[in-house]
């Protein structure tokens, strides 16, 4: 403030004048974006109503609605991740367990707001818990986090969030369950097969991999039963449209109808 008033001081009247409006109108400038910025906060954060939320506990009958109105939206959940399931894995433990979270979630949420002791307390104790559980796919974890966030936003008393992100989020899953999205453009399967050992297998599956499949590896090969038999493990890329019984078939012909499982990828990788 001092440097402003020596230069101020320092020049012609005139211009000492215009130098003055200048730096007012910058302050009223500051001023009015400020004002803008806490009318908004007073908006969003309209004043004394999250000191109250944090302050004071919840009525023991908002508490009553928060449990039920998040049992019903993780019912919706639990719903859907029932209809969109394509493994071989599905749990009805898991399912019960998802709804249980998010209730859980809920509770917790409205008891330890505003208060943190208990906020500390329960991290500590919930600290040494583990899920233990192995989950079969990515998305069963998705679905546990899904069921977390839905509890903590009801837990907040964001009615309207809570159902506007569960209905946007089950949509979601739904139709991309529905077009098949993101699917690999093919069915991959496993190839285990017998011969035996005088066999050139090579030389007698490479026509029927020619004309049923796109692409195929040898992953394994494994002599068996004292070295009479060799059992071979193929990863293929079957072709569109290609007669899975016509393809066993072939395979039967060219060991010599010995021992072919075919197993699809997807089921496989769930075993």
């Amino acid at each position: 403030m001092n440097d402003l008033i020596n230069h101020l001081a320092s020049l012609p009247l005139a211009q000492a004048l215009d130098a003055a409006a200048q730096q007012i109108q910058q302050v009223q400038e500051v001023t009015h974006q400020t004002t803008q910025n806490l009318d908004f906060m007073e908006w969003a954060f309209p004043s004394g109503k999250m000191e109250k939320f944090q302050n004071n506990p919840p009525p023991w009958w908002t508490v009553i609605f928060a449990m039920f109105y998040s049992l019903a939206l993780n019912l919706i959940i639990a719903q859907v991740y029932r209809k969109t399931y394509r493994g071989t894995r599905y749990s009805q433990d898991y399912v019960q367990t998802l709804i249980m979270i998010g209730v859980v979630t809920t509770i917790l949420i409205m008891v330890v707001s505003g208060n943190g002791y208990i906020a500390f307390g329960m991290f500590a104790a919930f600290s040494v818990i583990r899920f233990r559980r192995n989950l079969g796919q990515s998305r069963d974890l998705a679905f546990v986090f899904l069921a977390m966030a839905i509890g903590m936003v009801v837990g907040a008393r964001l009615w309207g969030a809570a159902l506007l992100i569960t209905l946007i989020v089950c949509g979601a899953v739904v139709v991309l369950t529905k077009i098949n999205a993101f699917a690999p453009r093919r069915a991959s399967h496993l190839l285990n097969i017998r011969m035996t050992s005088e066999m050139d297998f090579e030389k007698l599956l490479k026509p029927v991999f020619d004309q049923f499949t796109d692409r195929v590896q040898l992953i394994r090969v494994q002599s068996a039963q004292a070295g009479m038999m060799t059992e071979l493990r193929y990863g293929l890329v079957l072709q569109l449209g290609v007669s899975t019984a016509g393809f066993l078939e072939a395979l039967h012909d060219a060991c010599g109808n010995n021992r072919v499982v075919l197993t699809p990828v997807d089921l496989d990788a769930e075993a």
